[in-house]
């Protein structure tokens, strides 16, 4: 059900700063600002909320810019399809785009019932805003056909959707921290141009393990998930381009997901030729495709806006986070954290006090202007939202990492 309680707005064009110093002085002013607008109305330590109206922003009237939109690509495998669920209605606004993937190791049925799920959900007829994948990929892990699998989706939503900021990928382990109305608000202040991603190219024990190998993956031409396959020969490290590494959770802009997906230069098919024999190639691709073309080598702030815990050494694969590691993601600022055991206690914590969910409904927001256990059962204008204390730790997070000391030097390092 739908009630109007803001008037329409037209998207407007942001303008981006075109020097460091201009940027970090503009968002630190600009979020700053945006503190003067708030009235908290709780007690609550984790959930601050107040209402902030973006609708007149193109006109003056609020002094806000516009809201962005983002395009999410939701990844499970197996037996994933409960946990894809929780994690669609914990991120879900009206706002944004939803790409769900079950790959071809789950059934027919789990992915028909994730789609009858959306199908069956009112608000999500209205907005048109979620897609399930129906012709799934086979994805093997470490292979290059996770990086295949995210190209696929990402090409899907440029075809499907065409007014949207920025990309985030997340898998059945990851949950959010924060409401996407916190998300959504210190966003706008943030230039559209600026891709969130962990990278490095100091390679260590990589460039022997993962770079020099040479492997194959069947997923590439089998309907049938199996192992990687090792060649005995080793390559030489390249001398054409910088190989650089990192996180494979990301936050990237359209404009250079359409250079990886469409490639008006030769480098983007290049280097995904390179890297279909490349170990664990998601955790590369995107990132030295990025640091290797001088338009978008200055976009990256190095930090993929997640929380993780590694062990010390840390393993291949982050720790399982618990009721233990509540504080401490809290305290990071980080909008998304990984990863989680299927119905972990932390999970029902995060829910309760930082996103204010009820178990089979949406995360609220100031588009849900219902009462009782579903607030989102009646809509309103998704451009009105009610950012949190969370929204705070977010914006000193992304002061921090934006900083002087921290933004330019750690560029393509």
């Amino acid at each position: 059900m739908k009630r109007n309680h803001s008037s329409h707005h037209q998207e407007r064009k942001w303008v981006i700063p075109t020097t460091i110093t201009i940027t970090v002085l503009f968002i630190t002013l600009l979020l700053t600002l945006s503190v003067t607008h708030t009235k908290p109305y709780s007690n609550s330590p984790n959930f601050t909320p107040f209402h902030v109206d973006h609708s007149g922003s193109d006109d003056g009237e609020t002094g806000l810019p516009t809201l962005p939109r983002f395009a999410y690509l939701l990844t499970g495998s197996k037996g994933d399809a409960p946990r894809l669920r929780r994690v669609l209605q914990a991120v879900y606004h009206p706002r944004n785009y939803y790409l769900v993937h079950l790959d071809l190791e789950a059934s027919d049925a789990e992915r028909l019932e994730l789609a009858k799920y959306v199908k069956s959900e009112s608000v999500m007829r209205v907005f048109a805003n979620v897609m399930v994948v129906g012709r799934a990929d086979l994805v093997t892990y470490k292979g290059p056909t996770m990086i295949a699998s995210t190209l696929h989706g990402v090409a899907l939503l440029l075809k499907k959707v065409k007014d949207w900021d920025w990309f985030i990928n997340l898998s059945a382990y990851d949950y959010p921290l924060m409401s996407q109305d916190d998300l959504l608000h210190i966003f706008s202040f943030i230039p559209r141009d600026l891709n969130f991603i962990e990278h490095t190219s100091n390679m260590g024990w990589k460039e022997y393990q993962r770079a020099k190998p040479i492997i194959i993956d069947p997923g590439l031409y089998h309907s049938k998930k199996s192992g990687l396959f090792y060649a005995k020969e080793k390559r030489s490290v390249p001398n054409s381009f910088k190989l650089f590494t990192g996180s494979e959770w990301v936050i990237l802009t359209k404009s250079f997901l359409e250079f990886c997906i469409h490639g008006w230069d030769n480098l983007p098919r290049t280097l995904l030729m390179y890297y279909t024999n490349f170990f664990s190639s998601h955790e590369g691709y995107f990132h030295t495709v990025m640091c290797n073309h001088k338009d978008y080598q200055n976009t990256t702030v190095n930090h993929d806006l997640h929380y993780l815990k590694w062990d010390n050494p840390p393993k291949q694969d982050p720790m399982f986070l618990t009721l233990v590691h509540f504080d401490n993601m809290v305290q990071s600022g980080a909008p998304f954290a990984r990863k989680f055991n299927k119905d972990d206690p932390v999970l029902d914590k995060i829910d309760k006090e930082l996103l204010r969910r009820k178990d089979g409904y949406f995360t609220p927001g100031g588009w849900c202007i219902g009462s009782g256990k579903a607030p989102c059962s009646v809509y309103g204008n998704p451009v009105v939202v009610k950012p949190s204390i969370g929204s705070k730790r977010l914006e000193k997070l992304v002061v921090k990492i934006l900083d002087l000391e921290n933004f330019r030097p750690k560029q393509c390092k």
